[in-house]
């Protein structure tokens, strides 16, 4: 083992770009730690010591730390841990990508991390375990449900961003001293703004310099929110950070904060011990991969892995509550409701568990009219799927969003906001801009609508 020195969370403090706490922490030796991954930049690896902060030798370790932390969470919850085929064996790593407030997950060339200057201060993408945690659980869902990476509805991509956060907070709930601090400063009710709620300060902190009312006042997003679920066609296509938006970073405060109260909830049910704590957040892991896994891919997405993990907990957890903590949460942030009944669904699932049925992994295709977005063609396939939409939440008697339209809405997001990287730069000539998420592939005869990358900021 070796000892080196890292950030408990993150650099920053509440809507300081410093006052992070410092731990010395035990790790295998990388020679023998055989993590599926590959810091490609700084490279070579320094010499384990005990480095100061801002320097490249401690952001590499305090990486390295990091992504250990997450990996060995995630691999004790996936037996059969492998990265989508696309990466390979082995997941690249760079921990200073360039110049930019933004970290992303490619399955082309895996996590990177950027970094950049504020208030003449260099902040590092990398140097935060929140910012690393949830690049990290990009690539964890791409393992788990590797259709929702191109699918072409504001949910999915608003649960991958969900999911990231939520990997953060799972990842940190590790973290001993992390846990015993957190239980300290909220005395016990974890669904509090916390150290553990607040979310990559430091970086916030950064892009406060620059977009004010972007992000959060005292972090980039927090766990704990009041936003209520709502039609996406309600909502404006940005805004700040105080606004519930379509964007999908924004719109995933929604489920995560129903998550964490989730949790919050599950935690009180114990002895309120930070052992107990790190034991509920194992339980969480297993309800949450299991409710993804079951889940169909559909516009309403939200509700179908929500209805999911509460059948899940009441399969896995009989008799403890879980799926009653869960499913509290869920409908107090309107992401389930309170007249759809569970029982068709609890017996569904159960078929499916008993006989190890899941949903299909692979999405069929749609084929969208696209003219009015002058894109340079008239129609483009994009991966959709109307799956059997158990659980769609219903407004006013409303039927559920068709997917088509659902498709439509979403192409319409990333066209309007500059995600989709047009038709005329698809040469070599033109560099693939790290703005870009969506390109329209050449299949054959027609245009396929494919993820590039999966941004981390939204800006």
């Amino acid at each position: 083992m070796i000892q080196v020195k890292t950030w408990e969370q993150d650099p920053g403090l509440n809507d300081h770009p410093s006052g992070g706490m410092l731990i010395n922490v035990s790790i295998p030796d990388p020679e023998v730690l055989n993590l599926p991954i590959q810091i490609v930049h700084p490279s070579p690896a320094p010499v384990p010591g005990d480095y100061a902060p801002g320097t490249a030798a401690f952001r590499y370790w305090a990486g390295l730390t990091f992504l250990y932390r997450g990996i060995t969470y995630w691999k004790s919850l996936l037996p059969e841990f492998s990265w989508q085929q696309d990466i390979g064996a082995v997941l690249p790593v760079n921990l200073e990508a360039g110049e930019n407030f933004n970290a992303y997950y490619s399955r082309v060339d895996g996590l990177n991390f950027y970094y950049g200057n504020a208030g003449h201060q260099t902040v590092y993408a990398g140097e935060s375990a929140d910012i690393v945690c949830h690049e990290l659980g990009h690539a964890i869902l791409d393992i788990i449900r590797p259709a929702l990476f191109d699918t072409a509805y504001l949910e999915a991509a608003a649960f991958h961003e969900s999911f990231g956060d939520m990997s953060a907070l799972l990842s940190g709930l590790q973290v001993q001293s992390l846990r015993q601090s957190v239980l300290q400063d909220t005395s016990g009710i974890l669904y509090s703004s916390s150290r553990l709620s607040k979310l990559a300060e430091q970086m916030g902190w950064a892009i406060r310099q620059v977009y004010p009312d972007a992000v959060e006042k005292d972090c980039l997003r927090n766990a704990v929110n009041k936003f209520f679920y709502q039609k996406t066609d309600l909502l404006p296509g940005s805004g700040p950070a105080s606004v519930l938006s379509k964007e999908a970073h924004s719109f995933s405060r929604v489920f995560t904060a129903a998550f964490f109260e989730g949790l919050a909830a599950m935690f009180r049910l114990g002895d309120g011990s930070e052992a107990h704590l790190q034991e509920v957040s194992i339980a969480m892991g297993k309800v949450l991969i299991g409710g993804i896994r079951i889940a169909d891919v559909v516009p309403a997405f939200f509700s179908q892995v929500a209805a999911g993990m509460v059948a899940v907990a009441k399969q896995e957890f009989d008799g403890i509550g879980y799926d009653q903590c869960l499913r509290g949460a869920f409908v107090k942030h309107g992401i389930l409701d309170t007249a759809v009944p569970m029982q068709p669904f609890l017996k569904h699932v159960s078929h499916l568990m008993a006989f190890n049925i899941m949903p299909a992994h692979e999405l069929s295709t749609l084929r969208l009219s696209v003219s009015e977005f002058e894109l340079g063609v008239d129609t483009i396939l994009v991966h959709a799927n109307s799956g059997d939409n158990f659980f769609a939440m219903a407004f006013n008697g409303e039927a559920p969003k068709a997917p088509a339209l659902a498709a439509k809405e979403f192409l319409k997001q990333i066209v309007s906001t500059g995600k989709l990287k047009p038709i005329s730069e698809q040469t070599n000539m033109f560099p693939v801009k790290e703005t870009y998420t969506h390109e329209l592939r050449k299949e054959g005869e027609d245009y396929m609508l494919k993820r590039i990358r999966i941004d981390c900021f939204g800006h």
